[in-house]
């Protein structure tokens, strides 16, 4: 009877456990901190839902993917992300889309990452070079030479990237698993954080001497958007 009770209880437990992941959904921003104070409060997770009955097709609707973006930028590059705050019936959806121009010979979508989201990556122009790095120990490199009608997955949450090396201008379209998946750029991350890391966690980390890593400190860090 002791090792059924046993049973039993781990068996309540890893249901308990199975309802509590299902209820709380995965975080939608970088951080939540609590607060007790409902007029100092701000909706997490998503957004106001619209009464159903108010809601018309162009709430689930975009136009506009067509257009090319401005790739007259430091990495001749641009990505049109496509969320909730665009297109309205995504919220709560768990997708997201984009579309990402590059201008020929260079054009980089840089290495980034999507802290809540897995992507997908269709080649509609162009020829892309594009690849990632799995996580510690191992930083494999998985690349390859994208050309129309490609796919390529980067999983969730490793740093990923995309470059035109081909000589005409390039366009892919990318599905995220997240309505708001977040971008972080590393090169910026790291070389454009505000405030400033100190110099000699960066020296110390890039194995750079000190006077570059200033200088890269003090340059102008832009996204590709």
């Amino acid at each position: 009877m002791k090792g059924d009770g046993m049973l039993i209880f781990f068996a309540l437990l890893a249901l308990a456990s199975s309802f509590a992941t299902a209820y709380d959904p995965s975080p939608l921003q970088d951080f939540c901190v609590g607060i007790n104070d409902a007029d100092s409060a701000v909706v997490v997770n998503g957004k106001l839902c619209k009464n159903p009955s108010f809601a018309t097709p162009d709430d689930f609707s975009y136009s506009g993917l067509n257009v090319p973006g401005n790739t007259s930028t430091q990495l001749r590059a641009h990505v049109n992300l496509i969320t909730a705050d665009l297109m309205p019936g995504l919220n709560t959806l768990g997708v997201s889309l984009a579309r990402i121009d590059f201008e020929p010979d260079g054009g980089l979508n840089p290495p980034h990452y999507h802290p809540r989201a897995s992507e997908v990556l269709l080649v509609l122009e162009g020829t892309l070079y594009a690849g990632f790095v799995t996580s510690n120990p191992d930083h494999r490199l998985f690349s390859k030479i994208l050309k129309p009608g490609d796919l390529f997955v980067f999983p969730f949450g490793l740093v990923h990237f995309q470059m035109n090396v081909g000589k005409t201008p390039a366009v892919a379209i990318a599905a995220l698993t997240s309505q708001n998946p977040g971008v972080n750029t590393v090169a910026n991350a790291i070389f454009g954080a505000n405030w400033p890391i100190n110099s000699e966690v960066l020296t110390t980390a890039f194995h750079l001497d000190k006077k570059l890593v200033e200088d890269l400190q003090s340059q102008e860090w832009v996204n590709p958007s």
